[in-house]
């Protein structure tokens, strides 16, 4: 489910955090840290998924706590509670991959049940919600585009919830936009993941081997991109920008199904959103020159997919 980017995400802060350790950190470590920013992706998967879920279930709490008022109104008698019973929900809940992980994750921990109970009374006043309850009978369509509205109009489209997001979840900027297609996927076909598989066995292969091969072949990787810095005293150059030409040359190098264009566009703009305003272009300038060389050298082996 993760894509090609946040794997390179996910390995740069590997690199980064390797790079920046105080104290020596041994290989095994190294995948292990790798694993933990693989598993903050699935932790925000299942808590948006699980606060969702949380909001829907308010519709019964409601309920409660207003027939149990000292002078019930007949309103506070008669509350709706069909968003409780919201078939989207039911079959997300009695997903075993999705129970294991909140069971591992433990989501509850970081639920703020204030702000589930003002989601639930702002959508309680809502059009959609009124023509949503307005009648008994379940459509599927409309039972899943009444999560659909709860996620993109009430949370994703609050900057409350988006600042609860933020405080709980550092990989929000890196993983959110990723994860929230991911979850609208979801919605549409509860039930259909299985979260032991974020990353599937063939990119988490590709991961580890990019961050242990950047990280075992590290002098050579420099020793191919230091003299293309001309002026540049390489101890001055940005980490993350020498992390991800090494990335690129490791790229060039050792993955031969890997078009070198794509590698180059990808550092490109990964550089351009995690590193200075000038990395782009610097990351562009050096990993093109070490591609041409390479290639001129006959150092470069890519499959050509078209002529197989």
């Amino acid at each position: 489910m993760i894509n090609r980017r946040n794997i390179r995400v996910k390995v740069m802060q590997a690199l980064y955090t390797l790079a920046t350790s105080d104290g020596e950190i041994k290989p095994a470590d190294s995948i292990k840290i790798l694993q933990k920013h693989f598993d903050q992706t699935r932790q925000l998967f299942i808590y948006l998924t699980f606060f969702l879920g949380q909001v829907a279930r308010y519709a019964e709490q409601d309920a409660q706590t207003r027939a149990a008022k000292h002078l019930p109104t007949y309103y506070d008698l008669h509350v709706n509670t069909k968003l409780s019973g919201n078939e989207v929900f039911l079959k997300i809940n009695a997903d075993p991959s999705f129970r294991e992980f909140v069971k591992k994750d433990k989501p509850e921990a970081l639920l703020d049940k204030e702000l589930v109970r003002k989601t639930y009374h702002d959508l309680a006043e809502t059009n959609e919600y009124k023509n949503y309850i307005a009648h008994s009978n379940r459509d599927k369509k409309e039972e899943r585009e009444i999560t659909e509205f709860i996620l993109e109009k009430l949370l994703l489209g609050k900057d409350l919830f988006v600042s609860h997001i933020e405080e709980n979840f550092t990989n929000w900027d890196d993983d959110g936009e990723m994860v929230i297609q991911l979850l609208v996927n979801y919605l549409q076909k509860p039930g259909s993941y299985d979260f032991k598989e974020m990353i599937s066995q063939e990119k988490w292969e590709f991961a580890k081997n990019l961050l242990q091969t950047v990280t075992e072949k590290s002098a050579h990787l420099e020793s191919l991109i230091i003299p293309k810095l001309k002026n540049w005293d390489p101890e001055r150059i940005a980490l993350l920008d020498m992390i991800l030409m090494k990335m690129g040359v490791a790229e060039f190098l050792y993955f031969e199904t890997i078009p070198p264009k794509v590698t180059i566009n990808e550092y490109i703009d990964l550089a351009k959103e995690y590193s200075t305003p000038q990395s782009g272009q610097f990351v562009n300038g050096i990993l093109d020159n070490i591609h041409k060389e390479l290639v001129q050298d006959g150092k470069m082996h890519k499959v050509d997919f078209r002529k197989s």
